[in-house]
């Protein structure tokens, strides 16, 4: 069983920072990652975040700690452990990991519809009734 953390970062506009994965599973996601061996899902939280975005997490609070049998990675791994975040507080400038994301940036809500979602992160956003 993997485990994995994610992320949900929102700016003063009430608009979520979303990547375009360029590795399966493909679609929009906010950050996300494996929990390496030996790293709490917290300094996994910080490494991800950073990797993937450029930014450096202060503050941020559990939203939700769940098994999702479902869930599949491109490690062949099905079912994830997973610990998602909302980050309270960061800093830093925004930078695209270019091994991780064809495209990063910050997108209103109400333009949701418009995307196809990561697997994941459509289940996490209907949970927590964005979409």
């Amino acid at each position: 069983m993997h485990k994995s953390v994610g992320a949900i970062i929102k700016n003063d506009k009430n608009e979520i920072l979303m990547i375009e994965r360029m590795k399966y599973p493909f679609g929009w996601a906010c950050p996300a990652g494996h929990i390496e061996k030996d790293e709490t899902p917290e300094q996994a939280l910080k490494r991800e975040i950073l990797e993937e975005t450029g930014l450096k997490v202060n503050n941020y609070k559990l939203l939700f700690h769940e098994f999702l049998s479902w869930n599949t990675c491109s490690r062949g791994v099905k079912g994830h452990d997973w610990y998602l975040y909302e980050i309270l507080d960061w800093e830093g400038k925004i930078k695209r990991s270019k091994s991780e994301a064809k495209q990063i940036k910050w997108i209103a809500v109400n333009d949701f519809n418009k995307l196809k979602f990561e697997e994941a992160y459509s289940y996490w956003f209907k949970k927590l009734k964005i979409i």
